[in-house]
């Protein structure tokens, strides 16, 4: 499976996943500040399988019955209030 990180995900998540998992960064394949519409297009294109982001405005800002590909969407707890 083939997963691309958004610009926000902090890169040591990486290691977290299964040898058997690509996990690029947007930086890395030279996406850095392409507006998230044509950035699900290039990964749709480049043959991701999945984005994910910690962009908790992202469902807001596309059609998500459109997107060319998942978004996987991840949530943090407030490091202050745990």
């Amino acid at each position: 499976m083939r997963l691309l990180f958004d610009e926000s995900v902090p890169r040591p998540l990486r290691t977290s996943f299964p040898a058997a998992y690509e996990v690029r960064t947007v930086p890395e394949m030279g996406w850095a500040g392409t507006g998230n519409g044509a950035l699900l297009r290039l990964a749709a294109d480049n043959g991701f399988d999945a984005l994910l982001t910690v962009d908790c405005g992202f469902a807001h800002q596309q059609n998500l019955d459109d997107l060319p590909l998942p978004v996987v969407i991840m949530l943090a707890a407030d490091s202050q209030l745990v």
